[in-house]
């Protein structure tokens, strides 16, 4: 015979072999889509946006709050074939904002190589010309190195 426990906001039930050999007689309860404290994931059933998703890491709100809304909505309404190619504007935008408040919105390496890592990223790495400017012109030192090192 089985038996049901409840501890706080859960429900423990033991079943029994013979449980198991009927069927099921459980009714699922469909969650309310408009219950604000309900746990829903990024995308809501009609296929909006969850701005209060944990999983934004709090992007939706705060200084850049507008534009990451901005971008995001456009990344997710996008039709282009490749999916947000039209949001450019959108995201650079955001990348703007986010970069005035550098307290707030830290880049992942913050460690003292950091300079040396921007310095490398600010070069187009598609362009072969970036490169060899620098390292065709005998006059300059070569600072790579030793910002690596």
């Amino acid at each position: 015979m089985s038996s049901v426990r409840e501890e706080g906001k859960d429900k423990i039930i033991f079943v029994t072999k013979e449980d198991h050999e009927t069927p099921s007689s459980a009714e699922l309860v469909e969650e309310d889509p408009n219950d604000p404290y309900e746990e829903q994931g990024l995308i809501l059933p009609s296929g909006e946006i969850n701005w209060n998703c944990p999983c934004l890491g709090g992007m939706a709100s705060g200084p850049c709050g507008t534009e990451f809304k901005d971008a995001f909505s456009c990344f997710h309404y996008s039709k282009e074939e490749v999916k947000g190619s039209d949001c450019l504007e959108q995201f650079r935008t955001m990348q703007e904002c986010l970069q005035r408040y550098p307290e707030l919105y830290p880049k992942e390496d913050d460690a003292p190589s950091s300079q040396a890592s921007e310095e490398s990223m600010s070069v187009e790495p598609s362009d072969p010309a970036a490169g060899s400017e620098k390292d065709s012109d005998p006059t300059l030192p070569n600072t790579e190195s030793s910002a690596e090192s």
